[in-house]
């Protein structure tokens, strides 16, 4: 009966992950994570191997939807993968020799140092339109997407070495935690590129499946992938990611902001705590 009620608890907390992570653009591992280690009593390095092949399940269930709505920007997306995927191998290689209270601390810190810009423009709808130039201009990193209400909403992507850089922390965090990094991802795009908050959680939402890919072979060899436990963590974030995407399409950007700098912000609390011993 106990067995039988962790798997429930797992999956129902998967389906939840799933969508809302889908529509943050957060891969659901900073929701499953914590729900695994604070919650079910799982080691960390075992929630991050299930978080990393869950991650996958997530950008494959909600990818599809964004990128046939035109929502997702896949040239800025490829061109930022560059980067992420680096990040991933190297910290992905490196996670075994730190402890999990490291990882913790790491984790969280980040988290709350990155709600300060966030916060900033919690109330911006669409960036102001910018010039497209240098770098930027040569890979002609620019788009537009169409709302609900058929407005034609037109971007251009700008600080794209800044983007690059903030693009392989995101990496290196997503191989020592397992989380597919979209927070970082989503932060960079909406913050130092000034992408309009959809295209950057759904941009991301194609990058984690990439970027998990990219060091999940190493958690496999290391034998930190739980089968039992993988299975329903990555069943329930696919459905969930499913149901999310119908959410993200209709929402309005501040709204979708709003949502993201919460889930940020708990998240961030909850592993501060547990890093503390409390």
């Amino acid at each position: 009966m106990i067995v039988i009620e962790f798997f429930l608890t797992l999956f129902v907390a998967s389906i939840a992950a799933g969508a809302l992570g889908s529509v943050v653009g957060i891969g659901g591992g900073l929701i499953v994570i914590p729900i695994l280690t604070l919650f079910l009593g799982v080691d960390i390095h075992y929630a991050i191997g299930a978080s990393i092949v869950s991650i996958i399940a997530t950008s494959s269930g909600a990818a599809a939807t964004y990128v046939k709505d035109r929502i997702t920007n896949l040239r800025i997306g490829m061109f930022l993968e560059t980067a992420t995927t680096t990040g991933a191998i190297i910290g992905a290689a490196i996670a075994a020799y730190l402890s999990a209270t490291i990882l913790e601390a790491i984790f969280g810190t980040i988290l709350i140092i990155s709600l300060i810009p966030l916060i900033r423009k919690i109330g911006e709808e669409y960036p102001p339109k910018q010039e497209l130039k240098g770098l930027a201009k040569k890979l002609n990193l620019r788009g537009d997407y169409t709302e609900r209400d058929g407005r034609k909403i037109e971007y251009d992507a700008t600080n794209p070495g800044k983007g690059l850089a903030g693009m392989l922390a995101a990496g290196l965090i997503s191989g020592l935690l397992g989380i597919g990094s979209g927070t970082f991802k989503v932060l960079s795009m909406d913050i130092v590129m000034k992408l309009p908050m959809k295209v950057s959680t759904t941009t991301s939402n194609f990058m984690i499946g990439v970027t998990a890919a990219a060091s999940a072979g190493i958690y496999f060899a290391r034998g930190d992938v739980n089968p039992l436990i993988t299975a329903p963590v990555a069943l329930g974030i696919l459905i969930g990611a499913s149901l999310g995407t119908r959410v993200l399409v209709n929402a309005r950007n501040t709204a979708v902001r709003k949502i993201f700098a919460l889930v940020l912000a708990a998240s961030a609390i909850e592993m501060i705590i547990r890093a503390l011993g409390f």
